[in-house]
């Protein structure tokens, strides 16, 4: 008897774990999918970071919901299709001015445009340029609080939702403030190369600043604009 159960046990056992060997094969044999480039990226600094100009509980739902619901927007809207795989920006410029691709473009031009967003402002910004880019300011606006000044005057002139990027221009490098409404981005354009940008939609400032969308403004320019950043994507 005692024979008889020891061997069931046994057989038990090999069952147990041919299964589980099984199961361990077929999971090891699912594809990765080809859209696996296309993650949400890091902010480039903690969530907290950026208090009390921007709270760590505006972070946490601008880019876990708002910037995330992009990209798992876009992840679906190319599933299948031949812009499956490709790099962020090739999606964006590839669905720009196409009516079919309308959703495409709106979802991947949200994350592209937010990823750069991100990586305009650092807690240890704002303050004055470096003297080279300070030159290049001021040749096109005459100083940096003018600069200034044209930048917030364009987050109050965009109506609804948006952004303001500074840019520089392809012929030329002339640096200018410029203004695209909802996904629009300058990553499309044919005249302009942007250097930063400040999101102008409501779920940018909301939870801090209500309506006061000046405010928020005029505290991300003064404290939080990342020269440096500015610098590196300058031509």
């Amino acid at each position: 008897m005692q024979i008889d159960i020891a061997r069931r046990q046994l057989l038990t056992g090999a069952i147990a774990l041919g299964i589980g060997a099984s199961i361990g094969r077929v999971q090891a044999a699912q594809p990765e999918s080809t859209a696996a480039s296309l993650e949400l990226a890091a902010l480039p600094w903690d969530a907290a970071a950026l208090a009390p100009v921007i709270s760590a509980e505006t972070i946490s739902f601008h880019y876990g919901k708002h910037h995330k619901g992009y990209l798992d927007n876009l992840v679906k809207l190319i599933a299948g299709t031949a812009l499956e795989g490709q790099p962020l920006d090739a999606i964006v410029k590839a669905a720009a001015g196409k009516p079919e691709q309308v959703a495409i473009f709106n979802n991947a031009a949200q994350v592209w445009n937010h990823d750069f967003y991100w990586n305009s402002l650092s807690p240890k910004g704002g303050g004055a340029p470096g003297a080279a880019l300070r030159e290049r300011i001021e040749a096109a606006f005459g100083s940096v609080a003018e600069l200034r000044t044209a930048f917030l005057a364009a987050s109050a002139a965009q109506f609804g939702s948006g952004w303001v990027w500074l840019a520089q221009e392809r012929s030329g490098g002339k640096l200018a403030v410029l203004k695209t409404g909802n996904a629009d981005t300058p990553l499309t354009s044919a005249t302009h190369v942007p250097l930063a940008v400040l999101d102008v939609w409501e779920h940018a400032y909301y939870i801090d600043y209500r309506n006061r969308r000046a405010d928020y403004a005029a505290a991300v320019f003064d404290k939080l604009l990342d020269w440096g950043f500015v610098e590196r994507n300058l031509g």
